[in-house]
């Protein structure tokens, strides 16, 4: 009777091992899975493919990239890469991995986006259509990258949204034009400046010369003209 029970003790033991074994080895196959996939996603050197090609369309956009979009992942995308990289306080590894697609906007399986990003390209999207649909695209871009800059500086609020609806900021805002379905074109550009484009060269401020009644405004340093803004910093 102790013997048969001995070996059923046995037999529980050697099932349980067995049903460890195989769970460990299945979670393996798993990690291997998902790190050949992450490896996949990744572009860089000899890489070829759409992925490649959205890199260089957009890094040639912002002017990192005077190459051919001919989704061929060369030495010319490499340092268009770092470039970009040195740009964005990123690791400089002409590799365009996760971190770097993520700045780019470029989502993949592996850095699916995050909903933090969503919010404020929404957000930021709202308020560049109100404030200067009908401006050149770029100007459109320098609006958004105007309020990116306020977030940066000690003057303005630390958040998007604290940027944008703070008391008497923003005319748009006063009168509810905030509100206005943004259209594809302002949400490119609210993405664009979120991705580090600003052709506002830096500028806090913007305004219209041919409306504007505020004395104050016109003594700040001129940066550049987009379209009927004037942006200064």
């Amino acid at each position: 009777m102790q013997k048969k029970f001995r070996i059923v003790v046995i037999s529980l033991i050697l099932i349980i091992v067995i049903c460890i074994f195989s769970i460990i080895t299945v979670n393996k196959i798993e990690e291997n899975k998902n790190s050949d996939i992450a490896i996949e996603t990744l572009s860089k050197y000899g890489s070829r493919g759409d992925e490649v090609r959205n890199i260089q369309t957009k890094l040639k956009r912002w002017g990192y990239y005077s190459g051919n979009v001919d989704g061929i992942y060369g030495s010319k995308t490499v340092e268009a890469v770092k470039y970009f990289q040195r740009k964005n306080g990123l690791t400089v590894d002409g590799i365009a991995g996760t971190n770097t697609l993520k700045a780019m906007g470029i989502y993949s399986s592996s850095n699916s986006g995050s909903s933090n990003n969503s919010s404020n390209v929404n957000l930021l999207s709202h308020l560049i259509y109100a404030e200067s649909r009908g401006e050149p695209y770029s100007g459109q871009v320098a609006v958004g990258a105007v309020c990116l800059n306020r977030v940066k500086s000690s003057s303005f609020p630390n958040t998007l949204s604290g940027v944008i609806y703070q008391a008497g900021a923003f005319d748009a805002v006063s009168d509810g034009q905030i509100n206005l379905t943004p259209d594809a074109t302002a949400k490119k550009a609210a993405q664009d400046a979120i991705n580090g484009w600003d052709p506002s060269y830096g500028a806090i401020y913007y305004f219209n010369p041919a409306t504007a009644t505020n004395k104050w405004i016109w003594s700040r340093p001129m940066t550049v003209t987009i379209g009927r803004h004037r942006f200064c910093k």
